[in-house]
């Protein structure tokens, strides 16, 4: 997004095509991993996906549950602690502990086996968010980007707080480089406050709540609770109040469509059944990226 646009994010902005919610769907409990539990939204049968973003869940997990060792190919990891802790290693040596408020940025690429688990007692809390790649994007070699809390872009106006893990709100701009284009922030909404944010036209966009509750799209809207996933219609911008009487915590996540064909099988999503079929048989074979696997396993395996 243009600075221009990010500027004209003030509460007073109007849009000319504001977006409003065309679908609302609550990320209901369902078992994930080894033991763990987590509220899925975008990626179940309700919604298969939205261009480019693949799934989105919202995990609760405590010692021993977890997730061990798996692979992924050919898209991208995005996980965003909000309490608590996980470690995550890898079979090329990455290790490494991100703790509330920090972000882990993965793309998979051509392959990687990992596992992210607890690291430390009680509930850790986060979303995970999964984007697509393009075809030309999918067999890259694997990378990592990693944002601590402190180093997390931060806006505020009106009563409004943003912290912009990609793109731009507020004045404020993301240093992290989003391969398939894509903006997400996480914004905290005083009661009273009102919000009026730009997001690129053309681009597929969603609300997830975390905390709260909020009008989003439309004046007369009902409020919208925790937990709820709100796919939002095309425009030019997202409006949001807060009109109970305490905070309300949500992420807009918005990305430019690839319009490829999506052919998904477990951690793996290619363009074809084919390219499936060679990525599975990538990873039992140990080629093509996949190298390392078998040797390989967690400190937590």
């Amino acid at each position: 997004m243009s600075s221009s646009a990010s500027d004209s994010a003030s509460s007073a902005a109007p849009f000319e095509k504001p977006r409003a919610v065309v679908k609302k769907l609550l990320a209901e409990s369902q078992p994930e991993g080894q033991g763990a539990t987590v509220r899925r939204s975008i990626g179940r049968h309700e919604l298969r996906n939205l261009d480019p973003f693949l799934m989105l869940d919202e995990f609760s997990v405590s010692k021993p549950a977890g997730f061990p060792d798996h692979p992924h190919r050919g898209f991208e990891t995005v996980t965003y602690m909000l309490e608590g802790a996980f470690t995550h290693q890898d079979f090329a040596g990455h290790k490494g502990t991100i703790k509330t408020g920090d972000v882990q940025w993965m793309t998979a690429g051509r392959g990687i086996v990992h596992s992210e688990m607890p690291a430390g007692d009680g509930v850790q809390k986060g979303l995970q968010l999964w984007i697509n790649l393009s075809a030309k994007d999918k067999m890259i070699e694997p990378r990592y980007q990693e944002l601590e809390s402190k180093d997390i872009s931060r806006g505020e106006r009106d009563g409004v707080e943003a912290r912009v893990i990609a793109g731009e709100a507020l004045g404020a701009a993301s240093p992290v480089y989003t391969r398939t284009p894509t903006m997400y922030v996480d914004f905290t909404m005083r009661p009273g406050s009102r919000l009026h944010q730009p997001v690129p036209e053309g681009w597929n966009a969603f609300v997830y709540v975390v905390d709260g509750e909020g009008v989003f799209g439309r004046d007369k809207a009902a409020p919208t609770a925790a937990h709820h996933c709100l796919v939002l219609g095309p425009g030019d911008g997202l409006s949001v109040w807060n009109r109970s009487d305490r905070p309300l915590r949500f992420v807009l996540v918005a990305g430019k469509p690839l319009g490829e064909p999506v052919v998904q099988h477990g951690p793996f999503v290619m363009n074809s059944r084919a390219e499936i079929q060679q990525a599975m048989e990538d990873y039992y074979y140990g080629k093509n990226g996949f190298e390392r696997a078998s040797q390989w396993s967690s400190s937590s395996a």
